[in-house]
């Protein structure tokens, strides 16, 4: 059976334990369109994608959305997922190509858990009379570490690269933010301090 090539879409915004009242949008998506939006939640599963198209729903940054199920055979599935990227551990890092880091805690024996996303814009914003910025730090930082391949985020359309955080580069980049990041940007570098380590996007698009 050939997959639709339009989808005919509902979506609102998603009120966990609660009957939503929030307002229902109606629209069409394209085929590839409604798969770029399930890998970003199911990855490149194919038996979990199969699932989600099978149910007509999925749950997507804070919207739950809503379709006329149908069935993917594997073969048209198999096809479909081909057009989108793969993980591949043989992709060097490309500083230019990033569009974001995550500064990330992962403790082992810590409940503090947080990950904070900063954009490349606003982490290249600098202080006045400052030719540096908190993103050149942070560029420089992963030019003198080794990165760690972390795979293909279908979230973020992007390669992810791991950097762990020495207590030597933890306290560079603390420094760093002190001096060169702007005011709004650095009350929400405070999380440096215990962040474990740095992961940066990198955009297929702009390689």
């Amino acid at each position: 059976m050939a997959l639709p090539e339009a989808i005919p879409v509902r979506y609102t915004e998603e009120e966990a334990g609660y009957v939503s009242f929030r307002p229902v949008v109606r629209q069409t998506f394209r085929l590839h369109e409604l798969l770029d939006m399930v890998l970003s939640v199911a990855g490149k599963d194919p038996e979990r994608i199969r699932q989600i198209l099978r149910s007509g729903t999925v749950v997507f940054h804070f919207y739950r959305y809503w379709w006329a199920a149908f069935e993917a055979g594997e073969a048209e599935l198999q096809a479909q997922l081909a057009q989108f990227p793969d993980s591949d551990s043989t992709r060097a890092f490309r500083a230019e190509a990033c569009s974001k880091v995550f500064l990330v805690s992962e403790p082992a024996n810590s409940p503090r858990h947080f990950s904070l996303e900063i954009g490349r814009a606003a982490a290249s914003r600098s202080r006045f009379l400052r030719r540096r910025s908190f993103w050149d730090a942070l560029l420089a930082a992963a030019a003198a570490q080794p990165l760690a391949y972390n795979g293909y985020s279908y979230m973020h359309h992007a390669d992810l690269y791991r950097m762990e955080l020495t207590a030597a580069v933890r306290a560079t980049l603390v420094a760093a933010a002190t001096s060169l990041a702007p005011r709004d940007l650095r009350r929400e570098l405070t999380t440096l301090n215990d962040a474990t380590h740095v992961v940066f996007a990198c955009s297929r698009a702009a390689s």
